[in-house]
């Protein structure tokens, strides 16, 4: 039995029987499928947040913590690890709440304010940190060195600029992990060398320069974030 012809979209494609194409009356969503782009890769959000936070961690208090720690107890492995620790932890919570962002906000209402956040953060890594009171670490803890870093840095990371980048990030990516792993491992590559050698590293970083690149880098996110299209990505 002979079937009938397959049904030919206007762009000449089908797919079995069905036409892809879409009719002469659906303007507007043409223009919508127009506009999606495909969804960027977990590499680019992972390599982003290594980036972005490496940069923006030089000269922040977390960094400043991190160089007392080492000068107060001299133990650079427990320190490593508790920073480590305090770091993926505060980064999920950070990264869950941009991805419930992501979620919640149409999404192009949420690349402004990816974009503007981005602007925020870029003016904040102008401004040089300093370690508070408050912030100081414990002297002693049940848990050791180790406890003491963690208490410490997790605490000290709250409401840090790194912090709010972080959030930023995962509403920008919808890869959680890579965000989260890639803010991790550019947390560890600005203060693994600094618990490492202390004052002699520090005494070498030209922490003003650092700081306007960081910016640069921030404000050339929102940028992109304003001119990349809609803030989804995979």
């Amino acid at each position: 039995m002979a079937h009938p012809a397959p049904c030919t979209a206007a762009s000449g494609e089908t797919i079995g029987d069905a036409p892809i194409g879409l009719g002469p009356d659906d303007g507007a969503l043409r223009r919508r499928l127009a506009r999606i782009r495909p969804p960027k890769a977990p590499m680019e959000a992972f390599l982003v947040s290594t980036a972005v936070v490496a940069l923006g961690e030089i000269g922040d208090k977390t960094q400043l913590l991190a160089l007392v720690l080492a000068a107060r107890f001299q133990r650079p492995l427990p320190i490593i690890a508790g920073i480590f620790v305090a770091t993926i932890a505060n980064h999920t919570l950070a990264g869950y709440i941009g991805n419930l962002l992501q979620g919640m906000i149409p999404a192009e209402y949420l690349r402004w304010a990816v974009a503007l956040s981005f602007f925020a953060v870029a003016l904040w890594a102008l401004k040089p940190d300093t370690l508070d009171d408050g912030d100081a670490p414990a002297t002693t803890s049940r848990w050791g060195v180790f406890g003491v870093t963690v208490v410490a840095f997790f605490l000290a990371e709250m409401g840090d600029k790194t912090q709010v980048a972080t959030v930023v990030l995962a509403a920008r990516f919808a890869s959680l992990a890579a965000v989260v792993i890639g803010t991790t491992l550019g947390m560890l590559l600005a203060n693994v060398p600094v618990v490492l050698v202390g004052k002699a590293a520090s005494a070498r970083i030209p922490f003003r320069a650092i700081r306007i690149f960081a910016a640069l880098l921030f404000a050339g996110l929102g940028v992109y974030a304003l001119v990349g299209g809609e803030a989804v990505a995979g």
